[in-house]
């Protein structure tokens, strides 16, 4: 078996090595940029680099020249940035996965939400940005305030939120020959949740649900700590939540891989237990920011090291045991270059990140009312001890 893993950002080390692990062939492409990034070297056989603008001809040529000397069996693209690119080519090399038309509805957020309203799951009032009139009729019809966000980024990233019908135009002025490549969507405000997944032959094995602190758009644009943490299965949300994800999923048409999704409880606080989701976007990924570690710290699964078994295994996975134990992160970015993490000696810390300019803990414990205690209080803490903003990024950092 050999496995193509595309990065064109810094990150999948845990996949690479899991890959290696299982026996694969390892063959890495990434950006000229990252040719001497700290990668896992030792779970590597060959790296290989594009330029960060090459188009779909030079990318073609690379691989061409890769598959002379490997027989590919397999790619995976382990960033969102990369989900198109590792469709385009599987095509070209004839291979399994995920082609083309099921990547847009991962990546392209128009096309997500018009498959989800197709198949009767809730999302927010939306609108393509082609036509004028059209944005008109629908600002028309829908009160602000709007966002206006790219349709094939990833996070809050290039997210703009408009109050009034002159920023909008304005915003769309400002995108210019991009405009097309924007989706235009009603702000709901309410909790956020997320609900990260492994699936095999089309079916999800394995699921969990988690509720963000604050909206990571919040967070984003305005600053704030980074906190999700998980929900019991049987409470009204989780089992909500779950039942709709495997609704989604199965619209959606991924066979093998593993998906991050994100839905938000429209309503506010007078929203019953379990009601008034709608969906706001979803990926063919693992969740950023450590939630893969904070999902391992409750429940012993790490999904890039499951997406990485079903990549490489052929036609057997088996889920492995899991615990149900309740996990949560609090992150935030750091005043400190390297914060002093020691005052934090809590048993329930399973991982204090150690990032520059970060401070973080995973905590883990049988029983939710310790870790949310245990949330609460570093909540208080850190931003006493650590807290520091920046602006948004208005593109992915390598």
């Amino acid at each position: 078996m050999t496995i193509l893993c595309i990065a064109t950002y810094f990150k999948g080390d845990p996949f690479l090595r899991e890959a290696r692990r299982q026996g694969a062939t390892v063959v890495l492409l990434t950006v000229d940029s990252l040719a001497g990034a700290d990668w896992p070297r030792d779970s590597i056989d060959e790296i290989h680099t594009v330029a960060r603008d090459a188009g779909d001809a030079a990318v073609k040529r690379r691989v061409d020249d890769i598959a002379r000397r490997h027989r590919i069996d397999r790619i995976a693209a382990l960033d969102d940035f990369d989900v198109e690119m590792a469709a385009m080519l599987r095509e070209h090399l004839q291979l399994g996965g995920i082609g083309r038309t099921t990547a847009s509805r991962f990546r392209d957020k128009l096309a997500m939400r018009v498959a989800a309203r197709r198949a009767g799951i809730p999302v927010p009032e939306f609108t393509a940005t082609f036509n004028d009139a059209a944005v008109n009729e629908w600002t028309a019809r829908v009160p602000p305030p709007w966002v206006l966000k790219p349709r094939s980024s990833a996070a809050a990233i290039g997210i703009k939120k408009l109050h009034t019908h002159d920023d909008l135009w304005r915003a769309l002025h400002d995108a210019g020959d991009n405009r097309s490549n924007t989706v235009l969507e009603q702000f709901v405000t309410g909790d956020v949740y997320h609900v990260d997944s492994i699936v095999w032959n089309g079916e999800v094995v394995f699921a969990v649900a988690f509720k963000y602190g604050r909206p990571p758009m919040e967070i984003a644009h305005d600053g704030g700590l980074f906190i999700t943490r998980r929900l019991a299965d049987t409470s009204a949300d989780g089992a909500a939540l779950l039942t709709l994800n495997r609704t989604l999923q199965a619209m959606l048409g991924m066979q093998r891989g593993v998906s991050h999704s994100e839905f938000i409880a429209a309503g506010g606080a007078g929203r019953a237990g379990g009601a008034g989701f709608v969906f706001l976007e979803t990926s063919a990924r693992v969740g950023g920011a450590f939630i893969v570690d904070t999902i391992a710290a409750a429940t012993g699964v790490n999904l890039w090291h499951e997406w990485a078994k079903i990549e490489v295994g052929g036609d057997a996975y088996t889920v492995p045991p899991r615990r149900d134990d309740y996990s949560a992160i609090v992150l935030t970015l750091a005043r400190q270059e390297t914060p002093d993490m020691s005052a934090y000696t809590d048993p329930e810390i399973v991982t204090t990140i150690r990032k520059e300019h970060h401070a973080g803990v995973i905590v883990a414990s049988p029983d939710a009312r310790r870790v949310d205690a245990i949330v609460a209080d570093y909540t208080t803490r850190f931003y006493r001890d650590f807290f520091a903003t920046a602006p948004p990024p208005e593109r992915p950092v390598e």
